[in-house]
């Protein structure tokens, strides 16, 4: 087994995020954060922790900027990260450069004003979900399911059914679980009520809310249909193009965050290795929080699966105190 100092680890670029951070500050009227998910992670409800150790320690400004990069996640998650906001700024602007797909959609639908770059775009935000019971995959890992593609198996078997077929849930039962199909059903529903109580913190007309909230959770034949500046606009979404040169040092800072979120594996042997991947970005002026895996992991052979041990993950805060860097953790179970 190797030692600590044969773990491999990724680079933390505090001086070079808050050089970027700081450049950006100096063009805007107000506060700014960033909020970057890497592609192997998603929005969950604990990130709120790490906005909120940052603000806490601020005096809030009328109007925050966010940038925000995300694959999506938890919609929940979405709506209490907005209504943290909401208790600091009375306005929030939204950068979105790249993808701000799913619940990361939800979240910029909670700012007054979305400000879209050439390559940044929203996405539908129809639900799916990977439930205990969910079918599983050639690596025996449970898939999700939503509910337009149980719609679409649904109307697929109406439009071709034969004279001698009931209905198709014999069928479907059989490689779908009743219990599966029930819980994407209750979840399409709070998506719908997640997307319209998000709007309601800055949209006063819940009609309007609610046709938006409706055209997205439904009207897109694909969950990662991309949502550009027109569509959006076309929607009723209050957008318009992100500034150049804001465009420009927020897809260097991409660029930064990516680099400390690269893979940072380090192989024990064949059935064992360490994973020290950092995975998201919570970051302000002067203050930097990100999140660290930090665990072993073993491959059962006979359950055909990867299993975590010694997980010692955590938020992680970066920051200067008299001229050093301190880091500090944040366990949240």
């Amino acid at each position: 087994m190797k030692t600590g100092n044969d773990i491999k680890k990724p680079p933390i670029l505090f001086n070079e995020t808050q050089e970027l951070i700081t450049e950006i500050s100096n063009k805007l009227d107000g506060d700014f954060l960033t909020y970057w998910v890497s592609g192997n992670s998603r929005i969950v409800d604990e990130d709120i922790i790490a906005f909120y150790e940052i603000l806490k320690s601020k005096d809030a400004n009328d109007h925050l900027y966010l940038f925000i990069k995300s694959d999506g996640g938890s919609g929940e998650g979405a709506l209490r990260i907005v209504n943290l906001l909401r208790k600091y700024y009375k306005k929030l602007t939204a950068f979105v450069p790249l993808d701000c797909a799913s619940a990361a959609t939800m979240l910029v639908l909670g700012a007054d004003m979305i400000k879209m770059g050439p390559l940044g775009y929203l996405s539908a935000i129809d639900t799916s979900i990977t439930h205990d019971l969910s079918p599983i995959d050639k690596y025996n890992d449970t898939v999700s399911v939503s509910q337009n593609e149980l719609s679409r198996v649904i109307t697929l078997w109406n439009n071709n059914k034969q004279p001698k077929d009931l209905n198709p849930y014999s069928d479907l039962y059989k490689h779908v679980h009743p219990l599966v199909i029930g819980a994407v059903d209750r979840a399409t529903s709070l998506s719908i009520k997640l997307t319209t109580e998000i709007l309601s913190y800055h949209m006063n007309d819940p009609e309007k809310a609610q046709k938006i909230s409706n055209h997205l959770n439904s009207d897109y034949p694909s969950h990662s249909y991309p949502i550009t500046i027109k569509e959006a606009k076309r929607i009723g979404l209050k957008i318009e193009k992100l500034d150049p040169e804001i465009n420009d040092i927020l897809l260097k800072l991409n660029g930064l965050y990516s680099e400390m979120a690269q893979l940072a594996y380090t192989d024990y042997d064949e059935i064992n290795y360490h994973d020290n991947e950092i995975i998201k970005v919570v970051e302000g002026k002067n203050t930097q929080m990100f999140y660290q895996k930090d665990k072993d992991w073993h491959y059962r052979a006979e359950e055909r699966r990867w299993v975590p041990m010694n997980d010692e993950s955590s938020w992680r805060k970066n920051e200067k105190i008299k001229g050093k860097l301190v880091e500090s953790r944040f366990y949240v179970r």
